[in-house]
This record gives structure tokens, C-alpha cells and sequence, in this order.
């Protein structure tokens, strides 16, 4: 049995600076397969050929909360509407292809079931954060309306949404873990991606392995670019691009030394 590396990457949010040197390296790792978890749209300015570049290179691509609520047929964006309403319209020519993504995919790697979703196992809108209770962490491998009641439970969940990386395992060999983003990581800004490698496909014990790689880009590139076509929140995109901290922390006046919301309760 010959060990094979998958990628799995996420949250590219209309970063296609990020997505390109990403993409660059795990070609020049000589990685084939990329599986895609989700949030390909918002944020960035280039959430359509984000969307096209993933639909060309990835053997799957799953549905990330941004597809499911920016482009839905009637919107309902309230006051934020502004932002909303531009990535919607600049990502639209890929709206139906977006929005009918599956919400999960399972497949083995080295006698290990493997769960891939966006954010959780009922819904892509419900967040787990790497500070879960015991609670989040067994619930993310229940078998719901979502994935399906006639699969196996996995025993390995991958998931993205917090952009935020994580591994976390227990006694029972149940294995949690976090891609991160490629265009909107949180804390190191820098973009990251994951590197399964096993036996795909099959339910025969086996090595296997996760591991986390970072890619340095241009993020000033981006920015110039965004600023170039008049995105709107220009100034929190830049914030988060170069910092690494959630832009309702600079909205909301974040004091120097304060704990940044993605890493806290609440």
C-alpha cells in the first residue's frame, strides 16, 4: 500500500494573491489532489475567480457559510448591506454552482474514516472554536441531517471556518482538526493549508499523517488591488490582512494588550 498526500485548503474569501502562492506550492510539492472546505467569496476582492481557480484545481469543493448566506436568491443584509451586496454581485456568475456545493465529504485514509465540513456537523452558520467544552468536540462526530444518517461515524473531522488552526485528539483515537485560511488566517497571518498523507481509500491500518505549512505572499499586492476596484471596508480587510486580528476588534476599539475576539469567549 502506497501513502498518498492530499491537500485541503479553506477560507480563501476572494484572496487570489493567497490562493496563487498556495496553490504554487502544493504543485510544487508535486500534491495532485486539493479538497476545498469552504468560504470562497466575501471579504476579498476577488471572489469570482477564486471560485473559478477552485472549481479548475480541486477534486472537491464544499460549502462554506459565506456561499450559503451571500448568495442566496433574496438577501436580507441589513445595515451591512453595502459590502455585502458588492462581493455578492462581484461572485455572482458563480452563484449556482457556489451555492449547490455538498455540505460535507468522507472518504478513508489509512484504516481511519475521515469527515471533511465547513464549520460544524449541523450547519455551516454554527462555529466550534478550538476552545470548545467536550460537548462541541464528541458532536462534531455525530452523523446529522447534514451529513447523512447512513454513513459511518469518522473517527478523523476536519473542518476551517475560524481561521483559526488547531489538532486535538482523545483516548478513543477521535481526531479534530482545523485547516485555517488561506486568505484570512487569523493570529499569523500568514496563509496555511493542510497535508493528509496515508492510504486513501482504504480501511486497512496504515501510517498517516497531518501537517500545517505556511506560505508567505504579497498580502500588499492584494490590498493594492482591492483598493484598485473600490471594495468597500478597504480599511478592516487591511486590518486583518496585515495583523492577523478579526476586524470587529478594530470596529469595536480593541485596547492594546486586550485578548482579540477570535481567541476569546464570547
Amino acid at each position: 500500500m502506497t501513502p498518498e498526500r492530499i491537500a485541503l485548503i479553506s477560507d480563501v474569501h476572494g484572496n487570489l494573491t493567497a490562493l496563487e502562492a498556495v496553490l504554487a506550492d502544493i504543485e510544487a510539492r508535486g500534491i495532485t489532489r486539493i479538497f476545498n472546505l469552504g468560504d470562497y467569496v466575501g471579504k476579498g476582492p476577488r471572489g469570482r475567480e477564486v471560485a473559478e481557480l477552485c472549481r479548475e484545481r480541486c477534486e472537491v469543493n464544499i460549502l462554506g457559510n459565506w456561499e450559503d448566506f451571500l448568495l442566496t436568491p433574496e438577501p436580507d443584509f441589513g445595515r451591512e448591506s453595502v459590502g455585502l451586496m458588492w462581493w455578492r454581485l462581484q461572485a455572482w456568475e458563480q452563484a449556482e454552482w457556489l451555492r449547490t456545493l455538498p455540505f460535507s465529504h468522507d472518504f478513508w485514509i489509512s484504516g481511519r474514516r475521515v469527515r471533511l465540513f465547513h464549520a460544524s456537523e449541523e450547519t455551516v452558520h454554527r462555529r466550534v472554536r478550538f476552545d470548545h467544552d467536550e460537548k462541541e468536540f464528541l458532536g462534531l462526530f455525530q452523523n446529522t441531517e447534514a451529513t447523512g444518517f447512513d454513513l459511518p461515524e469518522p473517527d478523523i473531522v476536519g473542518y476551517a471556518d475560524t481561521h483559526d488552526p488547531y489538532y486535538e485528539t482523545d483516548r478513543n483515537r477521535r481526531t479534530v482538526f482545523n485547516t485555517g485560511s488561506v486568505g484570512n488566517c487569523m493570529s499569523d497571518p500568514t496563509p496555511v493549508y493542510v497535508i493528509l498523507e496515508g492510504v486513501m481509500d482504504s480501511d486497512q491500518e496504515a501510517p498517516f499523517g497531518i501537517q500545517w505549512v505556511r506560505v508567505p505572499y504579497d498580502a500588499e499586492a492584494e490590498i493594492a488591488y482591492a483598493a484598485e476596484v473600490g471594495m468597500p471596508e478597504l480599511e478592516e480587510y487591511t486590518y486583518e490582512l496585515r495583523t492577523g486580528f478579526y476586524r470587529g476588534n478594530l470596529r469595536e476599539g480593541l485596547e492594546d494588550g486586550e485578548q482579540p475576539t477570535y481567541h476569546r469567549k464570547g
